[in-house]
């Protein structure tokens, strides 16, 4: 692409690159300098302007960047008209935004002329959100370095999995002291955070906070739900306590115990079942009874769009995973009292 300032009449055919505003006139960034374009330019007592021009291999901003929004769109995911060298892209659906970082990382490292930004990975998304978009920085690419680009997103969508309205039992474990009305809020508070999914708490028990009262009760409800949630009168402190202790008393396992996500650092995962007849149990950390964002969503909001959480994803949400401080915390993280939630 040439790119500078060129007298008036030899300007056509170029892209102006900086707006023209005088006597009346007004040419934008990104107008085509045509006949008439010269004239008024000329009429106006303009002697030079600033253009670009492509040249031969050059592939128009708009053209390239809807090229590069095509190859990165995945499933649930719509274009928007190209502008000013962008393409955004919108979600279709409510869901999770997934996106494969090491591949914007791959394409964004090409060439400071070509960018995609994106929504973090996993973000909560509603229809019409803007998820990405691409911009191409001057007025046109080289096609061998835009084709770079396509090539280095090829095996990566970016995408939306959609929420499911999955049927989730809840059972609450009961110590002397623990009042009713605080699990009547607990389930309030779950049932606002799955509503975005259009998912139900299908069925609901409370028992005694023991091993052999909670693994009946996980027996009955599974084969009813598609997810388990048990909120705990005491917080599970390790993997011998009473809530893991009971998902393999159901023939469970567990699939990892703790999080490097602040509030949620208790928060268990693991498995009834195998197969398709395989159901996720959540063993919700204290913080789970708050509304407040906490690591439980994270998983949660996964969960509901039919994404399967392993130890591994666990332990990547270290980065990021210092959350704002719940107010009315037992012990808070400053006051250097503990570590337990």
């Amino acid at each position: 692409m040439i790119f500078g300032a060129v007298p008036v009449g030899a300007a056509g055919g170029g892209v102006v690159a900086h707006a023209v505003r005088r006597d009346g006139l007004v040419l934008k960034k990104g107008d085509l300098v045509g006949a008439a374009q010269i004239e008024a330019l000329r009429a106006a007592g303009v002697e030079t302007i600033v253009v670009a021009r492509l040249e031969e291999g050059d592939i128009g901003e708009n053209e390239a960047a809807r090229a590069l929004a095509t190859a990165v769109r995945g499933r649930n995911l719509r274009l928007d008209k190209p502008f000013s060298g962008r393409c955004n892209l919108f979600a279709e659906v409510a869901g999770v935004f997934v996106a494969d970082a090491a591949m914007i990382d791959r394409v964004n490292d090409v060439d400071e002329r070509v960018t995609i930004a994106t929504l973090p990975p996993y973000r909560t998304v509603v229809p019409g959100e803007m998820v990405a978009t691409v911009k191409i920085i001057p007025f046109a690419a080289p096609r061998a370095l835009l084709e770079d680009c396509v090539a280095r997103a090829r095996g990566a969508p970016l995408g939306v999995s959609p929420f499911h309205p999955l049927r989730v039992g809840v059972v609450s474990t009961l110590l002397p002291g623990l009042k009713p009305s605080v699990i009547e809020k607990t389930l309030r508070v779950l049932e606002a955070r799955i509503a975005p999914a259009k998912a139900t708490i299908s069925r609901e028990l409370r028992v005694p906070h023991e091993i052999p009262a909670l693994a009946a009760a996980l027996a009955d409800l599974a084969p009813g739900c598609d997810l388990l949630i048990v909120f705990g009168a005491s917080a599970i402190t390790d993997r011998r306590d009473v809530i893991p202790a009971a998902i393999e008393a159901a023939g469970g396992r567990i699939e990892h115990f703790g999080m490097p996500v602040d509030p949620g650092n208790l928060l268990l995962i693991g498995e009834l079942g195998s197969g398709e007849e395989r159901k996720t149990v959540l063993g919700a950390p204290g913080c789970a009874r708050s509304p407040a964002e906490n690591g439980f969503d994270w998983v949660l909001h996964r969960l509901l769009a039919g994404i399967r959480v392993g130890a591994a994803d666990v332990k990547r949400l270290g980065a990021g995973g210092l959350l704002m401080e719940i107010v009315s915390r037992g012990q808070p993280r400053e006051s250097g009292a503990g570590g337990h939630e």
